[in-house]
């Protein structure tokens, strides 16, 4: 499946939900599907800096492919990063750096999150561009 084609799986899976309680429920569900992360990668080096609770990304490049892995120690949290991780994860930097991310503002997660974690979300996309920059 295409980034697009991804993002667009997105946006129709959040149309579903009218009410933002709703889509948050589906956004905890996102992050408890994340894989385990081990402790050992819980390290400064891992963490974004710029959101409020703690969340921890790591990756490897596996045939030209970044493969993230990520973890968070708040819900909502651990729900943003599973789901741009969900995008995001298994593209190759060219995919990621080509993207506008706009996905976010499509399905309205940034207006509709508390401004430390709008700021939070904005710093995680930051890092994943950033990786992806030096991929």
């Amino acid at each position: 499946m295409s980034l697009k084609e991804a993002e667009n799986a997105i946006v129709e899976e959040f149309s579903m939900y009218d009410e933002w309680l709703d889509k948050y429920e589906y956004l905890i569900e996102l992050g408890k599907s994340l894989t385990d992360f081990p402790e050992s990668s819980k390290i400064d080096e891992n963490l974004i800096k710029g959101c409020q609770s703690r969340v921890w990304l790591d990756y490897k490049i596996e045939d030209g492919r970044i493969v993230f892995n990520a973890d968070s120690d708040a819900i909502i949290t651990k729900g943003i990063i599973s789901l741009l991780i969900g995008l995001y994860s298994g593209r190759t930097p060219q995919e990621i750096l080509s993207s506008d991310f706009s996905v976010v503002e499509k399905i309205g997660l940034k207006e509709n999150l508390s401004p430390t974690r709008a700021n939070g979300l904005v710093s995680m996309i930051a890092k994943i561009r950033e990786i992806a920059a030096k991929g």
